[in-house]
């Protein structure tokens, strides 16, 4: 069962071009840790009531094992390292999506 472990992001206006620059440095080295095959940085359109940006992260997972073992061994440090640099200037939560299927369009 692979796993998208989604990150949603908010964040203030005042640090919005510095987080940028931060987290695409940032999601090499959560893919780095081996418990991930992809990942994508999207910016969410819908305006948001509190202001600032919003971003979508979605990390696909190997598997349950490879996400949970990222839970017990990396999550902590990594996000750590966010909530130090940016702290009341970002509000982030997260969801796990169970892949049930693809679909691609296919031309051939």
């Amino acid at each position: 069962m692979r796993i998208i472990y989604n990150v949603t992001i908010n964040i203030d206006d005042s640090v919005h071009k510095e987080w940028l620059i931060w987290i695409k440095e940032h999601i090499p080295k959560v893919l780095a840790t081996g418990k991930f095959e992809s990942a994508k940085l999207t910016k969410i359109l819908v305006e948001e009531e509190l202001g600032g940006q919003s971003y979508s992260i979605q990390y696909t997972s190997y598997s349950r094992e490879a996400l949970n073992a990222y839970y017990k061994e990396n999550a902590e440090a990594l996000r750590s390292d966010g909530l130090k640099k940016f702290a009341n200037k970002m509000l982030a939560f997260r969801t796990e999506l169970e892949i049930i299927d693809e679909y691609k369009v296919n031309f051939n």
